[in-house]
């Protein structure tokens, strides 16, 4: 089992919390990927978005040939598609190659895909900015890493995103984000990930009172 995945099995549900105002809180939400991750967060978006919240963002979606997991893409909350790794038995014959245990990385494509949604984040305490996730693939990204700080620390939309829990070698990002002050952590489960959604769209939705 490569690295990547091993990652993947055990993960927190995180949540961010800064202050804006007196009312105003952002959210990052971080569930296991062994028990529906991602599933969790686009439950959690359609949920909002039927209450009339503007959400905009990305997630991570494995991508499967004949039942078997080749890869991850990146989605765009509006459907827009982009690869962000593919199995590669091999290293690149020239120039740097981005992996991560038996996958390489689509830096390109990753970059080309998530960094216009930071820049193109509409502000304002009735949205919700999706990050899923922040791991080892996407942190290869300097500009990824920089537009996360600075939507974490100068945005005024509630933020739902992942994380990793710590294994091996810390990534700083992560840890800076662990390390916030302003973080509760949900931790999700096969057991409780039905009943725990209902406390993280209310979570969410608290924050944009």
């Amino acid at each position: 089992m490569d690295a990547y995945i091993d990652e993947r099995l055990c993960e927190e549900v995180r949540k961010y919390l800064r202050l804006f105002n007196s009312s105003m809180k952002e959210y990052k939400d971080v569930s296991m990927g062994c028990v529906g991750k991602t599933t969790l967060v686009k439950k959690v978006c359609d949920a909002v978005i039927s209450s009339g919240v503007s959400v905009s963002g990305f997630y991570t979606e494995e991508v499967r040939e004949r039942g078997r997991r080749v890869g991850f893409d990146v989605v765009t909350l509006t459907g827009d598609r982009g690869r962000l790794s593919r199995l590669s038995a091999e290293s690149a014959a020239g120039g740097r190659e981005y992996r991560v245990g038996q996958y390489a990385v689509d830096l390109q494509s990753f970059e080309s895909l998530a960094l216009p949604l930071f820049r193109n984040m509409c502000e304002g305490s009735k949205r919700v900015f999706v990050i899923d996730e922040i791991g080892k693939m996407e942190l290869f990204s300097q500009a990824f890493i920089r537009a996360v700080r600075q939507t974490l620390d100068g945005s005024s939309c509630s933020i739902l995103g992942t994380i990793p829990v710590p294994k091996g070698k810390p990534l700083t990002l992560v840890e800076e984000v662990r390390s916030r002050q302003d973080v509760k952590i949900f931790m999700v489960t096969k057991e409780n990930r039905d009943t725990i959604f209902d406390d993280i769209v209310s979570a969410v939705q608290e924050c944009m009172k």
